[in-house]
């Protein structure tokens, strides 16, 4: 059973993870996104590398931002002047969330 759609980046930062952080926590503000859950950013141990986990409630919702002129344009003036180089991407089905009980 699936718990939403998503997709995880890896990415090299160009820039401090907060203005990252904060540069997303504007775009959730100000776009409301249907279907969009929330993003997890991690920065890694070595100081560079991000990783960003981004759920959705179904894949036609998260393909639906993907297709979106506006989300293109945001992406390109905004997150990946961000990112030292393209990040990587892997998309698919959230099957589960484990956590203790």
């Amino acid at each position: 059973m699936s718990d939403g759609y998503g997709t995880v980046m890896v990415g090299r930062l160009k820039v401090p993870f907060d203005e990252v952080a904060a540069s997303i926590e504007r775009w959730i503000a100000e776009r409301k996104v249907p279907g969009f859950r929330h993003e997890d950013l991690m920065l890694c141990a070595d100081g560079v590398t991000v990783i960003a986990s981004v759920h959705f409630d179904d894949e036609a919702s998260y393909r639906a931002l993907a297709a979106d002129p506006e989300q293109a344009r945001w992406w390109a003036e905004v997150a990946s002047s961000q990112l030292d180089g393209d990040p990587q991407w892997f998309d698919g089905a959230w099957r589960a969330c484990l956590s203790p009980s």
